[in-house]
C-alpha cells in the first residue's frame, strides 16, 4: 500500500499520521496491521453517524439499485427533493432553499457567488484565522495558515478583521461584552479607511474557528456581527462545514449562538461520509440568482442525498444532537482535570464534540507544534487516533463520531494522557513520568 501511495500528490497522500486501514466502523478503525484503533477524528469531523452505520449503507445499496447520476435540473429525482424537504426541519427559520454541490469548498463558493450577485456590490469581508477551503475564490477568504496562499495570489476584493478575541478584557468587564465591542471598533476602522460598508456584499466567518485552532467565540460577538450586517445591508454568511448536523451540541452552530445567517455553507456530516454539500439561503434571495449564474455536473448526486437523508434519521432516532452535547460536556470535564495535572496543556476549546486541547511551551507559553505531533504518534501507537489545528499545528483536535460513549471517551482520554506524561517527561529536564 505504501508503495502505490507515491501515485498519489504527496500534497494529498502525506497528511498525519497516514494510517494504512482495511475497514471502519462505528468509532473505530481496522488497520493493515491488524490492530484496532479508536478514532476521535470522525474523517475530519464528517461520520457523526459513526462509520458505515448500517441505516446510511442500506440507504446507499438501496439508492444505487436506482439512480447512480443526475444531473439536478436535466433530470429531477426524489432525494434530492426529500433532503431539502428534510434539511427544512433542522434549519434555522427561513432558511429553505438548496444548491446542492459536492464539497465544503465549494458551498462557500456558491455563498460567496449569491452574495455578490443578489448584492451588486464586489468586496468580501472576512477573519483572520478562518478556514473557508482551498480552490481560488474560497482561498481568497481563508487566512488560517499563510501557506495555503503562497504563490496564488487570491483574489484582492477582500478584507480581513481579527477573529474574537477576548484578551485584554479588563477585569470585572464581561468578556462578551469586550469582544463584541472590539468587533465594532475593528469594522468602524475598517469602513473608515479602506472600505465602505455600502461596497460589501458579504461578511463570511466561521462561528466557530475550525482548523485555525477551535476558537469558541463569545455568543455576543455574532450577535454584534448580525447586527451591523443588518444595518448596512450586507449578507452575512456561516461556514458551518465542520460546526453543522449536531457537531456543536445543537443542530447547527447558528442555533448554538441563537445567531441566524443569511446564508449558510454545509457540508462534511451531511452525508455521513459521501460527497455533499450545499449553499442555503432564502426562496428570496436564491430566486434572484437566476438559471446558468451557478451551476454544478456532480453536486447533489442521488446516492449522496440517500445517505444524506438516512444521516438525518439517524440523527434524530438516535438522539446524537444530544448526546453530542452531553458527550462533550463530560470530555471537557475529563480534559479540564488533565490540563490541572500537565503543564503542557494549555487552554481547553470546546462546544459539543468539537474539542481542541492546546499545547505550549510551560516556561514561555509559546505554541508546540512539534509537541502535539509527537503526542498524537504516542497516542496512534496506543491505539487511538486524534488529529490537529491551529497556526501552528499546536492544538489536538478531539472530534469523535456523535455515537461516542462515555466509556469510549474515558479511553481515549485515558490513552492521551498518558502521552501527554510521556511527552513530558522527554521533554521537561527533571520531570518523573506520572501514573496516569
Amino acid at each position: 500500500m505504501n508503495e502505490l501511495s507515491d501515485l498519489l500528490a504527496p500534497t494529498m497522500a502525506k497528511d498525519h499520521p497516514n494510517l494504512p486501514v482495511v475497514k471502519e466502523e462505528g468509532c473505530y478503525y481496522y488497520g493493515l496491521d491488524g490492530k484496532t484503533y479508536l478514532d476521535f477524528t470522525s474523517g475530519i469531523a464528517t461520520a457523526n453517524t459513526g462509520h458505515r452505520h448500517p441505516k446510511v449503507v442500506k440507504a446507499i445499496k438501496k439508492a444505487a439499485d436506482e439512480l447512480m447520476h443526475g444531473p439536478s435540473g436535466v433530470i429531477m429525482y426524489e432525494s434530492i427533493l426529500k433532503l431539502a424537504k428534510e434539511l427544512r426541519t433542522v434549519l434555522p427559520a427561513g432558511l429553505d432553499c438548496f444548491f446542492f454541490a459536492n464539497s465544503g469548498t465549494e458551498a462557500i463558493e456558491g455563498a460567496i457567488k449569491l452574495a455578490k450577485h443578489v448584492t451588486r456590490r464586489p468586496y468580501v469581508v472576512s477573519f483572520t484565522g478562518c478556514f473557508h477551503g482551498r480552490s481560488l475564490g474560497a482561498l481568497s477568504v481563508t487566512t488560517s495558515k499563510a501557506k495555503y496562499r503562497k504563490y496564488l495570489q487570491p483574489s484582492g476584493l477582500t478584507y480581513q478583521v481579527p477573529y474574537a478575541s477576548t484578551e485584554g478584557c479588563p477585569k470585572g468587564m464581561d468578556p462578551g461584552k469586550f469582544a463584541a465591542v472590539k468587533l465594532e471598533n475593528d469594522l468602524t476602522s475598517l469602513f473608515k479607511h479602506q472600505v465602505t460598508p455600502e461596497e460589501v456584499a458579504c461578511m463570511i466567518v466561521e462561528p466557530v474557528l475550525g482548523e485555525g485552532g477551535y476558537v469558541v467565540p463569545p455568543a455576543a460577538w455574532l450577535k454584534k456581527m448580525r447586527e451591523i450586517c443588518s444595518k448596512h445591508g450586507i449578507l452575512l454568511i456561516f461556514d458551518e462545514v465542520q460546526t453543522g448536523f449536531g457537531r456543536t451540541g445543537e443542530w447547527f452552530a447558528a442555533q448554538t449562538f441563537g445567531v441566524t445567517p443569511d446564508i449558510m455553507a454545509i457540508a462534511k456530516g451531511i452525508a455521513s461520509g459521501l460527497p455533499l454539500s450545499a449553499t442555503v439561503a432564502s426562496k428570496e434571495l436564491m430566486k434572484q440568482w437566476p438559471l446558468g449564474s451557478h451551476g454544478t455536473t456532480f453536486g447533489g448526486n442521488p446516492i449522496a442525498c440517500s445517505a444524506g437523508l438516512a444521516t438525518i434519521e439517524v440523527l434524530k432516532e438516535e438522539k446524537l444532537v444530544e448526546n453530542s452535547k452531553a458527550m462533550g460536556a463530560y470530555a471537557r470535564e475529563k480534559l479540564l482535570e488533565v490540563k490541572e495535572r500537565h503543564s503542557v496543556v494549555g487552554s481547553i476549546r470546546s462546544i459539543g464534540l468539537m474539542i481542541g486541547i492546546e499545547i505550549m511551551d510551560p516556561a514561555t507559553g509559546a505554541p508546540d507544534g512539534e509537541g502535539v505531533i509527537s503526542i498524537l504518534n504516542k497516542c496512534l501507537e496506543k491505539g487511538v487516533l486524534f488529529y490537529l489545528c491551529g497556526n501552528e499545528g499546536e492544538v489536538i483536535r478531539m472530534i469523535p463520531p456523535l455515537t461516542v460513549s462515555q466509556d469510549q471517551i474515558n479511553e481515549g482520554i485515558a490513552v492521551l494522557e498518558e502521552s501527554i506524561a510521556e511527552y513530558e517527561a522527554e521533554r521537561l529536564p527533571g520531570r518523573k513520568l506520572q501514573n496516569v
